[in-house]
């Protein structure tokens, strides 16, 4: 069971008990933590910088394919976009917490069924579960320096 703890600050989301750490070159944008859990003492499971035992999920392999998904009114990832706050993989399940730019996006049920099924492609995922969080409520500070050039944002 994963507790939850209010964050210091409030415009960052609610964050589970899990450790922040991306090895290699695919390395998150800032405020996305990118986790394996570590499974309590007795249980089978391997630290949160190493690829998970049971599927060989690797962490940086969740984020890229998340980078695939593409905002179709922005045309821009939803990684670099900041929509993406939490990646937690478990076993063979990932579970994803992520915004919209806005509660009305009418994007958001093709982006929350492509984020689903381009991470159930990664090697390992048997399952990917993707939660909207609305709170904190997303702003174009969360992007990529790459993704505000791409939209002429400075």
């Amino acid at each position: 069971m994963e507790s939850q703890t209010s964050p210091a600050d409030p415009n960052q989301p609610l964050v589970t008990d899990v450790k922040t750490s991306v090895p290699g070159d695919s390395a998150p944008p800032a405020g996305i933590d990118v986790t394996t859990e570590t499974p309590p003492a007795g249980a089978a499971g391997v630290a949160a910088t190493e690829p998970l035992a049971s599927g060989g999920i690797e962490e940086g392999s969740l984020l890229d394919a998340l980078r695939q998904v593409i905002d179709p009114e922005l045309m821009i990832n939803v990684v670099d976009l900041g929509l993406v706050y939490s990646v937690v993989a478990e076993e063979s399940k990932v579970k994803v917490e992520m915004t919209l730019t806005s509660p009305a996006c009418p994007a958001g049920p093709q982006i929350v069924q492509q984020s689903k099924s381009a991470l159930e492609r990664v090697a390992g995922v048997s399952e990917a579960e993707i939660r909207l969080v609305l709170s904190p409520p997303w702003t174009p500070e969360r992007m990529t320096d790459e993704a505000r050039d791409q939209l002429g944002i400075f």
